[in-house]
């Protein structure tokens, strides 16, 4: 696999199909039949003959049963469709007839433009000519956004974690690997647990590899599953735990309830590091998208990026009482706090309005920076509060088993019970609260804007005896 099609949209081309007017129909079926033109529609098709009989036909058809659209290659009026029942083609002469409205056209030549892959321009433009049409790649229009079209691939398996957040914008860098990962790892340093864990992956394997029709709805979700059980495991070898602090594995790091200042810390360490991550990835996409002046002074770009990198090294430099480190740190924050604001200016028009405007954004740009950085305090927070909710359990079993007699039993049932209600209660927490410190603090700086899904004409030609498409 191309490493490109794991961190970026397929490239793709502007084309425009053009037909003679005789040859519009059979050069529609080659297109609709290919299934790989994005076609361009910039106004609102009038509902045609075709249309109106096929909205006369839809109410007459079970809603329970989808009619996918089928072309006939021949010129067929869409009376007699109706009459002969012939919903599915009737479907697709009511598309022909919309998409056919959205022609470039003259009275002897008729052009359609839309986007398709770069490396399906080629078998498109025989399939034209073989119909007897054209088809030529065209300059993009300045400003203009292809449609994404992600290439499938192994490495699209944390896909869904981007998707539900945005459509990928065409020229920004695809950051689902990354993302996928990192969420696993911030799960399971507020999941931590050996035992926890392992569950998680039982249910994983079971989401992955389980034959039911019911499961295979939900199979999407199992290399999140998967993953985060396993991160939960490393992360509960490193507190020890395992079903709460049982001594049934080693303490490879801390117990956190023991060093909850520590594991706060890290927490923090941790979230100034993916705000800097995520920053470098704000500047890729800025650049890409508008070159080199966009990226300079964008407050996701080098702007930002400056004023954070400087307010870090200027705390460090006071914390530290190192001079030259906090001199530094200043200097490089009101860099980017000047390069922002002009940013900010230029996009709000300028003048004493846009001046007022950029100064309250910018004002809010750096509040949200303190936020977003303690917000990152929950990882800890939240592994914190499940490794307290496992202890309490374990110390009720534990004094309870003690007593023994009946008590065991009562002890099994306290173990199993309570275990049940942390792992529910923390897992969804871990989960909601990973998918916002990526969404709000990590995303909100990589995307500033949102993609359009690629979406092909696509209507099959029904396979018939006779040559297609006569001249209509």
């Amino acid at each position: 696999m191309p490493w490109r099609d794991a961190v970026a949209p397929a490239r793709m081309d502007r084309i425009a199909v053009v037909a003679p007017t005789s040859r519009v129909r059979a050069v529609l079926c080659a297109v609709a039949d290919a299934g790989i033109v994005d076609l361009e529609r910039d106004h609102e098709a009038v509902a045609g003959p075709a249309r109106r009989a096929w909205e006369r036909a839809r109410r007459q058809v079970d809603h329970d049963n989808e009619v996918l659209p089928e072309l006939r290659p021949e010129n067929v009026d869409s009376t007699v469709l109706e009459r002969a029942g012939d919903t599915a083609a009737l479907a697709g002469e009511a598309e022909l007839e919309e998409v056919r409205q959205t022609a470039i056209d003259d009275a002897t030549i008729a052009a359609f433009v839309g986007w398709s892959p770069s490396t399906a321009v080629d078998d498109l433009a025989q399939r034209v000519a073989g119909a007897g049409g054209g088809l030529v790649r065209l300059p993009a229009p300045r400003g203009a956004q292809p449609p994404t079209l992600l290439q499938p691939s192994p490495a699209r398996v944390f896909q869904p974690l981007v998707d539900t957040y945005t459509t990928l914008p065409y020229r920004d860098v695809n950051p689902s690997i990354a993302a996928g990962l990192l969420y696993v790892a911030m799960f399971g340093m507020m999941f931590g647990d050996v035992g926890h864990g392992a569950l998680l992956v039982a249910f994983g394997a079971v989401l992955f590899w389980w034959p039911s029709a019911r499961l295979a709805r939900l199979r999407w979700a199992a290399p999140f599953v998967l993953g985060a059980g396993l991160t939960s495991i490393a992360f509960g070898l490193a507190y020890g735990e395992a079903f709460g602090p049982t001594g049934v594995v080693p303490t490879l790091w801390i117990a956190p309830l023991d060093h909850a200042t520590t594991l706060l810390a890290v927490a923090v360490g941790v979230g100034v590091g993916l705000l800097a991550l995520s920053y470098i990835l704000g500047t890729v996409n800025r650049w890409r998208e508008g070159g080199a002046a966009r990226a300079l002074v964008a407050l996701s770009g080098l702007a930002g990026a400056a004023l954070y990198l400087g307010l870090v090294l200027l705390v460090l430099g006071w914390y530290r009482h190192l001079a030259a480190v906090a001199f530094a740190g200043g200097v490089l924050a009101l860099a980017g706090l000047a390069l922002g604001f002009l940013g900010l200016f230029v996009e709000a028009g300028g003048r004493a309005g846009g001046a007022a405007q950029a100064g309250v954004e910018m004002f809010d740009g750096v509040m949200r920076l303190g936020t977003n950085t303690v917000s990152f305090a929950r990882l800890a927070a939240f592994g914190l509060t499940h490794a307290a909710l496992t202890a309490v359990v374990w110390t009720g079993t534990v004094a309870l088993w003690h007593r023994g007699g009946a008590m065991w039993v009562v002890a099994a049932v306290v173990f199993l019970v309570g275990n049940t209600l942390a792992f529910g209660l923390e897992a969804l927490v871990a989960g909601i609260q990973a998918l916002r410190l990526e969404y709000y603090e990590l995303f909100s700086r990589i995307f500033v804007t949102e993609g359009r899904r690629f979406r092909p004409w696509h209507v099959p030609t029904r396979p018939l005896k006779e040559p297609p498409c006569l001249p209509g």
